[in-house]
């Protein structure tokens, strides 16, 4: 993670300059908040990464003489059947295209996302219920 971290610092310490020379030469609100806003997500996100690798230490990909072999093993759970992602975005993109067409919208996907989200979060719980 230090290769990723040390990138997003660099953009962060690029940006910051090209912000204020951006802000004095245009005057322009819009384009000077944009590059300060990603000034200041590039800068969390790369100290993020550098903190989250310190207390990790070195994977693979940050070793120079690592062997493919080291990269090998479980990357994590990955659901195979899962619907309820097509439902979660499905019932945000109807809550987005509320907030263009009329507010009403909104208000009745709200339930629809909530139900999603917790359907989403809770897919694979297992409880006491379930004779564990």
């Amino acid at each position: 993670m230090t290769l990723e971290g040390k990138m997003f610092t660099g953009v962060a310490v690029f940006v910051a300059p090209v912000t204020a020379i951006y802000w004095y030469m245009s005057k322009e609100p819009a384009g000077t908040t944009a590059l300060a806003l990603t000034t200041g997500l590039s800068g969390m996100i790369g100290f993020y990464l550098l903190f989250t690798a310190r207390r990790l230490g070195p994977r693979p990909e940050d070793i120079d003489n690592a062997e493919i072999a080291d990269g090998a093993g479980e990357l994590g759970f990955y659901s195979p059947h899962s619907w309820w992602p097509l439902a979660l975005v499905s019932s945000v993109a109807l809550a987005t295209l509320g907030m263009i067409f009329g507010w009403w919208l909104v208000y009745l996907t709200v339930p629809l996302v909530a139900i999603a989200v917790v359907g989403f979060v809770f897919e694979y719980y297992r409880g006491e219920s379930q004779g564990r």
